[in-house]
This record gives C-alpha cells, sequence and structure tokens, in this order.
C-alpha cells in the first residue's frame, strides 16, 4: 500500500549542479541535502524543504519535459510568488484549477514547477 511521496526526480544537463543550487536553494529557499557517496559520483544534487524532496539527476542527452512537473504545495503564495520574481525567476499565474491559486516557473536548466495553494474562495 503507498503511504507517501519519497521524492520526485528531475533530470538536468551534466555540469548545471551550481545554476540549479543557486535556483533551488537561493531563489526556492530549499536546503541542499547530500547525497549518498556512491550516488554523488554520478553528479546532481538533492534539496529538501519539510517534507518536500526533490532530487536533480544528470541526463547526458537532457531535454526539459514540456508538460510533465511536480506540483508543490505553498502557504502565502502571494508572498511566495513575490519572493521568486524578487530573484529573477519568472513567475506565470494560471487560474484555471478551481479551489486553487497557483503559478508556473522554470528552473535554469527548463523544468516546469507548479506552485499552488487552496483557496475555497476560487470554486
Amino acid at each position: 500500500m503507498l503511504s507517501a511521496v519519497d521524492h520526485v526526480q528531475l533530470a538536468a544537463p551534466p555540469g548545471s549542479e551550481d545554476a540549479l543550487r543557486a535556483y533551488y536553494r537561493d531563489v526556492l529557499g530549499m536546503e541542499e541535502t547530500p547525497k549518498p557517496t556512491l550516488l554523488a559520483v554520478r553528479g546532481g544534487c538533492w534539496f529538501a524543504a519539510g517534507t518536500v524532496r526533490l532530487h536533480l539527476g544528470v541526463e547526458e542527452d537532457f531535454r526539459p519535459a514540456r508538460k510533465a512537473h511536480p506540483g508543490l504545495r505553498v502557504t502565502g503564495i502571494e508572498g511566495y510568488a513575490h519572493r521568486l520574481r524578487e530573484r529573477g525567476a519568472v513567475v506565470v499565474w494560471d487560474d484555471g484549477l478551481p479551489g486553487h491559486r497557483r503559478f508556473y516557473s522554470e528552473d535554469p536548466v527548463g523544468n516546469r514547477l507548479e506552485f499552488l495553494e487552496p483557496d475555497p474562495a476560487r470554486t
């Protein structure tokens, strides 16, 4: 029986770790977590914020997915969107999900991320 999502893995091109750190750590406010030694030699980096875990793994012929993305629940979505914009990230609002406020952004290698917060006033 499934009990939780342990992590979401996204792909990234070789050599992009510094740009990923700048985005996931400095823009999103996540903490980098150490990869196990056996996995660290493959490149990439892991990040966490509360129970949210995102793993970025290196893919030689990387192409960002056009539609696939993690949906990340936030609190204080207006303030969080402001944080991203203030740090140079693009924020694209979308009113298409009833009962929620949400926006999309992309990491520096083109991975799409959805940020959403329940809003009962928007049903």
